[in-house]
């Protein structure tokens, strides 16, 4: 039985920035031996913030882990050469270069395929493979603005805003990972060649516009900014409370509305005929959560959760990181695990996920040092001994 789901596959993880990094890491996490490309002296972007060019720092040790690092300039034609000598050692190959720089470094789909034709090729790039803006890069921000979810984000009266995590590139990295498992599987279980996948970075977002585009289509209805209410769904938002937190309250069913008004002592509510049924609720939805907006004011965020939580009625405080790094539910989990970094001491970082039973994510090892595992990668892969791996850091290539 082997140790770890994907123990044996093999991923070059040859990406900066943030999706396709990430998407190595999480096949990393399940067990795929990833060796990861940066450029000397200074490494991956997420290296940033160390104490040194091309140190270990907090977010590389976390967007790191078991990975193994190789120097590698690609910007010269030797750097290219060796990249294309490592390929066909690798199962899988992760790049997010946008594809003017692919085809000038020899990286496209075409040439890597005709190096190892059972690759599985991942492109995550700003704007796909094909199209007519291809050429174009984008990171996180971008992404979101053009997948439309930016659009939706914020209160009426207000501009659009960005979310405050790098959603899309997360999202991303796991629809990457996703097409990655199902194209190796149709490769090893069907007998099917490699193949290219090709993902871009808005498309993860864009995919998350629930009817947006439906109804866009059949009515010409545009989808627009509501804060933090739901279009369809009521009561479902969010309220201060005593203490001058925020909780977050689901009860968009008829179950759960009668256990609402039941709790807050209001079943009168129910009877009226403003908030009777569905399509009352969402007609006067102001005025029902300006009720609900009043019981709340009354009590502290963590006695609101405990009593609607008690009465099953989902709801929950609006966490802070620091609220998440106290919370048990995330560590009984796993959800957030304590690792010992070499660098930073004690530290708290996300676990692998989901949680399999009988092959489980595990860290093995937290992000590297920059270019530890060079000299025995090209050597093993590549026959390259200790002359040529000088000669090779003389000219800046590793």
């Amino acid at each position: 039985m082997v140790d770890q789901a994907l123990s044996g596959v093999r991923v070059l993880d040859v990406s900066t920035v943030l999706a396709a990094p990430v998407t190595a890491t999480l096949l990393g996490d399940f067990g795929a031996d990833v060796v990861k490309v940066e450029e000397p002296g200074r490494g991956d972007f997420t290296r940033l913030g160390a104490d040194r060019p091309g140190g270990r720092s907090l977010q590389w040790s976390q967007e790191g882990r078991n990975k193994r690092s190789v120097t590698l300039n690609l910007r010269t034609e030797r750097g290219q050469e060796i990249l294309r000598g490592l390929v066909p050692h690798f199962d899988v190959v992760i790049t997010n270069y946008r594809p003017p720089t692919l085809e000038e470094w020899g990286m496209g789909p075409e040439a890597l395929q005709r190096v190892n034709p059972r690759a599985i090729l991942v492109y995550l790039t700003g704007y796909g493979l094909t199209g007519p803006y291809r050429d174009r890069g984008a990171f996180d921000r971008i992404a979101s603005a053009f997948s439309g979810l930016t659009y939706v984000s914020g209160d009426p009266a207000g501009p659009p805003v960005r979310s405050g995590y790098s959603v899309i590139d997360f999202m991303s990295a796991y629809l990457a990972a996703f097409a990655t498992m199902t194209a190796l599987y149709h490769r090893d279980v069907h007998g099917g060649p490699g193949q290219v996948i090709d993902l871009a970075l808005y498309e993860a977002g864009f995919r998350a516009s629930e009817n947006a585009l439906l109804n866009y289509s059949a009515h010409g209805v545009v989808r627009e900014r509501l804060g933090n209410k739901n279009p369809y769904i009521v009561p479902a938002t969010d309220f201060d409370t005593a203490d001058g937190r925020r909780v977050s309250i689901h009860a968009g069913t008829e179950p759960l509305f009668l256990r609402l008004c039941a709790v807050m002592g209001r079943p009168d509510l129910a009877e009226d005929e403003r908030f009777a049924s569905p399509i009352a609720r969402i007609g006067n939805q102001d005025e029902l959560y300006a009720v609900i907006a009043e019981w709340t004011s009354g009590m502290t965020a963590d006695d609101v959760v405990k009593l609607l939580s008690d009465n099953d009625i989902p709801a929950s405080v609006i966490m802070s990181i620091a609220d998440i790094a106290a919370d048990p539910h995330y560590r009984t989990r796993g959800t957030v695990v304590e690792v010992e970094d070499p660098d930073h001491g004690r530290i708290s970082m996300a676990g692998p996920l989901p949680r399999m039973s009988a092959t489980p994510g595990r860290i093995r090892s937290l992000g590297p040092e920059l270019g530890a595992s060079t000299a025995a990668i090209l050597g093993e892969l590549l026959g390259l001994d200790a002359d040529d791996l000088a000669d090779l850091r003389t000219d800046g290539i590793i």
